[in-house]
Order: structure tokens, then C-alpha cells, then sequence
């Protein structure tokens, strides 16, 4: 919900650069410059592997080459997604008390960053709404695990390994062959109509797979997330992550190193005309922020590349007196950088 603030009572000290003081009883209001955090979104799969009972036989008896022989873990980095995220900058604190030409009609948000002037309480916070829809750690819904009929007594009585195997092989040939006469019409008492057809069918294609996975065995593949912050000013971020161990530490020595680094880019103030310094300025200034390149970098290849708006390596502008003369202005700040974004009357 939008809230106009106009007086701010009590006597406050600010932690700043430059210290703001509310003096006891004194109108006033205090907001923060915005800070921004760069966020990397790290997308890694895991894949395990499980090594199925009859695997020695898989291709004599099937011909399948691609068998799991021993229980595995592998893990591999799929992608990058560069955000931000933006908190209140207490090293930038501003404070406004009334004046005669410009009333104390600002907006702040709940992190006590500006976002408007002169703004009706039922403007729309849509900025609010798209933020609340990351969140890469909400899991996805499992799937349910099939349910496969019991083994033929054929296979259950088999006198050693390799006389199960055999009976499972002659089984899964079964299965297809059965298959093969239904899509042939080569079966005396076929499903009646094409809905029955397919759940056969279906039916089929489960218990062949899961008797193929006594040979080939599993593999079982998911997407994890990895969700690094840090400040763009420390210019770079090193992770480690192995094939083996997925996100570890520096200490082991099989590990890669994942970089994402930043090229920062500081705002510079543009020398004004001489007929404009002069200009009387209000209280209220907006941040012109700076911006920044961000690389992610793994195995010296390049996973994402992004230029984001950096507030804290901006600069405050104050708005000039002359805006407000001839009505008040409805001014809408960026709550990401400071910045204007429209002005109307």
C-alpha cells in the first residue's frame, strides 16, 4: 500500500557519510538512495546413476552398449541468470524539511526509499508485484513413480543370475513382440477402440522399461540452483565446482572455477551552463546511477554477459525550485536506481 509521508517526529541520528540529523519535534522527512546487489542465479544438473542387477549381461543379451556399470554422480553447470536485488543505501541519507514552495508530499517505500511526489495513494505498486515472482529455490512437483508388476515365476525360480537374466531377456523380447501384434491388428481379441489401444500400449512401454532397467539400469537427472550475492564494488566473485562434487571449496583440486566479475562504470556529472549553477535547487534530489558490465565466466567460457544499472556508484541531483512553480508535480522515482522515471502535472 502507498504511503505519504509528511512528518517524521523524535529525534534521530543517521549513520552517514554525512550525517543527517532530525532535531527533537522537528517536521521532517528521511529517505535512503538505493544500493544495488548482484545476484547470480547458478542452474546446475545432477545426474546419478544406478547400476542395474543384470548389467554384465546388457549387451550380450540385448545389445545394449550404453549400460550403467557402477553407481555414478555427476553434475554439470546448464546456466547463468544475472539479476539484482536493491536495499536502502544508509551511506546516502537525505533529509527534507518544509519549505515554502515545496510541501513535504513524498512517498517512500518500506525500505525507506523514495519512489514518488505528489502521488495518489492508490497508484498501483507493480514493481512490488514483479519481485515477489523470482524464486528459484520453490521445488518442482514430483512425479509419481510407476508401478510395475511383479517378475514371472519363470525369472523368480531361475536357478542362478544368468538364468534370471536370460528369462528377464526373453520376457522384454515378450513384451515387444506382443507390441508388435497389436499395432499389427495380429492379435485375436485387440482393444476395442483407440483409447483402450493406447493404455495398452502404454502399459507395455512401462513394464519393457522397467525390466530393460534390470540391465541398463537408471538415470536420474534434476536441476538444482545456486544463488550467489555479492557487492558489484568488490568487482569479482570466484566459486568452485566440480563434475564430482558439484559447488565446493577451493582446497579441492579437481574443481573449476566459476567467475563472475564485474567492469563498473561510475555516473559523471555533465558541467551544467553557467546560467544553471546558480539555479536555485530543492531539497529533494534523485540519483543518477552508474552502471556496470557483469561476466559469468566457467572454464574460461562465457556462460552470461549483462550491463545493469549500479545506484550506489551514482551521483544525487537535486531537483531544481523551478519545477515546482505553476502547480506541483507528480514525479515518479525508480525504487531500483533513484532515478526520475516521468514527470506530469
Amino acid at each position: 500500500m502507498k504511503k505519504i509521508f509528511v512528518l517524521l517526529l523524535g529525534a534521530m541520528m543517521l549513520s552517514a557519510s554525512y550525517a543527517q540529523v532530525v532535531e527533537q519535534g522537528e517536521p521532517a522527512v528521511v529517505y535512503y538512495s538505493p544500493k544495488t546487489t548482484v545476484v547470480v542465479d547458478l542452474a546446475y544438473t545432477i545426474v546419478q546413476e544406478e547400476p542395474g542387477i543384470y548389467a554384465q549381461y546388457a549387451e550380450a543379451m540385448l545389445g545394449a552398449t550404453d549400460a550403467v556399470l557402477a553407481n555414478k554422480t555427476t553434475y554439470a553447470i546448464k546456466d547463468a541468470n544475472i539479476l539484482t536485488m536493491t536495499s536502502p543505501d544508509y551511506s546516502r541519507a537525505h533529509k527534507v524539511v518544509p519549505e515554502k514552495d515545496v510541501p513535504l508530499l513524498l512517498s517512500l517505500n518500506e525500505k525507506g526509499i523514495l519512489k514518488g511526489y505528489n502521488l495518489p495513494l492508490s497508484e498501483p505498486d507493480q514493481a512490488a508485484k514483479k519481485q515477489k515472482g523470482f524464486n528459484p529455490s520453490t521445488p518442482k512437483p514430483q512425479k509419481p513413480q510407476e508401478k510395475v508388476a511383479p517378475l514371472p515365476e519363470e525369472v523368480l525360480t531361475a536357478a542362478n543370475p544368468l538364468a534370471q537374466a536370460n528369462a528377464v531377456a526373453k520376457q522384454i523380447f515378450h513384451l515387444r513382440e506382443t507390441r508388435m501384434y497389436l499395432l499389427n491388428g495380429e492379435v485375436e481379441h485387440s482393444p476395442a477402440d483407440g483409447k483402450s489401444m493406447e493404455l495398452v500400449l502404454a502399459e507395455l512401454d512401462k513394464q519393457e522399461r522397467a525390466l530393460t532397467e534390470l540391465f541398463i539400469g537408471k538415470r536420474k537427472k534434476k536441476t538444482e540452483h545456486k544463488r550467489v550475492e555479492f557487492a558489484p564494488e568488490e568487482k569479482k566473485c570466484i566459486l568452485y565446482f566440480s563434475e564430482e562434487n558439484g559447488f565446493t571449496t577451493e582446497e579441492n583440486l579437481e574443481a573449476n572455477t566459476v567467475v563472475v566479475s564485474v567492469n563498473l562504470r561510475p555516473q559523471q556529472l555533465v558541467n551544467t551552463p553557467e546560467k544553471k549553477k546558480n539555479a536555485a535547487v530543492s531539497q529533494i534530489v534523485y540519483n543518477l546511477p552508474g552502471s556496470g558490465e557483469v561476466k559469468v565466466l566457467y572454464k574460461g567460457k562465457e556462460l552470461n554477459r549483462r550491463t545493469i544499472s549500479i545506484a550506489q556508484i551514482g551521483v544525487n541531483v537535486p531537483l531544481p525550485k523551478e519545477l515546482f512553480k505553476g502547480g506541483l508535480p507528480k514525479i515518479v522515482f525508480s525504487e531500483k536506481t533513484g532515478n526520475v522515471v516521468s514527470i506530469s502535472k
